[in-house]
């Protein structure tokens, strides 16, 4: 994918995020995701957030939170969650549609991949069923696996092969897990919990049984 197939597949997930989004009810939007300590809402709120996140704000943010970046982004949505309703955040999500904007330090694969893996956050928790493209789970799992922030998947997976049954994307070495790229990149950032069902091979057992 170059860069502006990314940026479609970036709006095909912030439109069909929405439209799953239309239809929840007030409890699903308060309902836990998978990110622990954020609930459905706060991952919209984030992920509006991050498309229009300059560089001033991510400074004042960062130092709100004494340093750390999982604590800013998880400060920043919960605060802008606190003060924005539903259909508010709904809105801001729908107006990201069409946004090039990527901030300081990212790149358009990093929006397709937070859009890829929150979506599931969302969805998982509420037993919906969101699918992942396979040519965006892979170049979202290929930017992943390169950098050791924020998720260190290649050094904590390291022990392990991991293989894409429907793609030909391969990396380390041992134990096998096996599965679908959209479960691998999940496994990847650090989603186990939703990962494993969809996995298989001695690595994919070792993990559910460590």
């Amino acid at each position: 994918m170059n860069t502006e197939d990314i940026w479609r597949a970036v709006d095909v997930e912030r439109r069909s995020l929405v439209e799953l989004l239309e239809h929840l009810t007030a409890l699903q939007w308060s309902h836990a995701s998978l990110c622990q300590g954020w609930q459905v809402r706060d991952v919209v709120a984030h992920l509006a957030i991050s498309a229009h996140a300059h560089v001033g704000r991510i400074l004042v943010s960062l130092l709100r939170a004494r340093g750390s970046v999982d604590r800013m982004m998880l400060d920043t949505a919960t605060r802008h969650a606190a003060k924005t309703d539903d259909h508010e955040l709904l809105a801001e999500l729908r107006s990201t549609i069409g946004s090039r904007f990527t901030a300081v330090s990212t790149t358009p694969t990093d929006r397709l991949m937070d859009l890829l893996v929150h979506g599931q956050d969302i969805a998982v928790p509420l037993g919906l069923q969101r699918v992942m493209p396979t040519d965006a789970a892979q170049v979202a799992l290929e930017r992943v696996w390169n950098p050791r922030f924020p998720f260190y998947a290649a050094t904590r997976l390291a022990p392990f092969r991991l293989r894409a049954v429907d793609t030909a994307w391969t990396e380390g070495s041992g134990p096998l897990i096996e599965g679908p790229v959209a479960a691998l990149l999940m496994l990847a950032t650090g989603r186990d919990s939703a990962a494993l069902p969809h996995l298989s091979g001695e690595g994919a057992e070792s993990l559910r049984n460590g």
